[in-house]
């Protein structure tokens, strides 16, 4: 059976029930960049500038391991960082993803960072330029994982931690052992100089998967471009915000590492 981003509802299920404890804890977690090297613990943060980079093991009850998250550097707008980690599932939970250690932009059930600093929410349909550069390695045998962006959306302009998504946008540039996204595939489209196959499904909220049909590690995109495929295909409304945007690993099983070597979004 192809590891695919299943049992998320049971996702949706733990972000609820942990947003609130991650607000009330926010102050606690949060640490400036280069003051302590190492984050292992569950949803431990660094800041780094506009970005956070969170150690976010959403899955770990489906499996047993550990994972850290570390940061390297910061020029301006463009940061380096770090995560290494080791599954294993438990029984019945091979397909299930543990983590999705990541940096964050923006809203992720709540903001952690000055939101005046994020440059979102972003309408989609005011068709602003979100440009972006990913610079990244994979260990040579990381097991079932993938690196993906994953952008969250809303309704409004001023989505806080209680406030579900109603769209969430992945953008997937490098797979490994099999990893396949949620849903079904719809398309294959060519964006930003690449093929993507498209995949929708739904948790209680839409998920769009656009898997890179080439593993890569480099990539220059315009985020824009992919919601404006959807709202094309009339997936997604002009109406949306897109609240935040994150780029990191989801990790099914297995032992590896990701390195981000540089890293930037710039909403233009």
């Amino acid at each position: 059976m192809q590891p695919r981003r299943l049992r998320l509802t049971k996702r949706a299920k733990i972000f609820i029930a942990t947003s609130a404890v991650l607000a009330a804890t926010a102050s606690v977690t949060v640490a400036q960049a280069g003051e302590d090297a190492r984050k292992c613990g569950a949803f431990e943060t660094i800041t780094m500038g506009k970005y956070y980079i969170n150690n976010n093991l959403w899955g770990q009850n489906d499996g047993t391991g550990t994972q850290c998250v570390w940061d390297n550097s910061r020029n301006g707008n463009t940061i380096s960082w770090g995560t290494d980690y080791s599954w294993t599932s438990k029984p019945g939970e091979e397909n299930s993803v543990k983590s999705y250690s990541s940096s964050v932009l923006g809203w992720h059930w709540g903001w952690k960072v000055d939101k005046a600093s994020t440059e979102l929410p972003v309408r989609v349909g005011d068709r602003k330029p979100i440009n972006t550069r990913w610079e990244f390695s994979v260990s040579s045998n990381p097991g079932t994982m993938n690196v993906a962006y994953d952008l969250w959306l809303h309704n409004k302009n001023n989505a806080d931690w209680p406030d579900q998504p109603t769209d969430e946008l992945m953008i997937w540039l490098n797979r490994q052992g099999g990893a396949g996204p949620l849903g079904s595939k719809v398309a294959t489209v060519s964006l930003g100089g690449a093929t993507w196959d498209l995949y929708e499904g739904d948790i209680g909220w839409k998920v769009h998967s656009f898997v890179r049909t080439s593993n890569t590690t480099k990539a220059t995109l315009n985020l824009d471009d992919f919601t404006h495929e959807l709202v094309r295909r009339n997936l997604l409304s002009n109406s949306k915000y897109i609240s935040g945007i994150e780029a990191g690993t989801e990790v099914f099983r297995g032992t590896g590492r990701l390195d981000t070597k540089a890293y930037s979004v710039d909403v233009t």
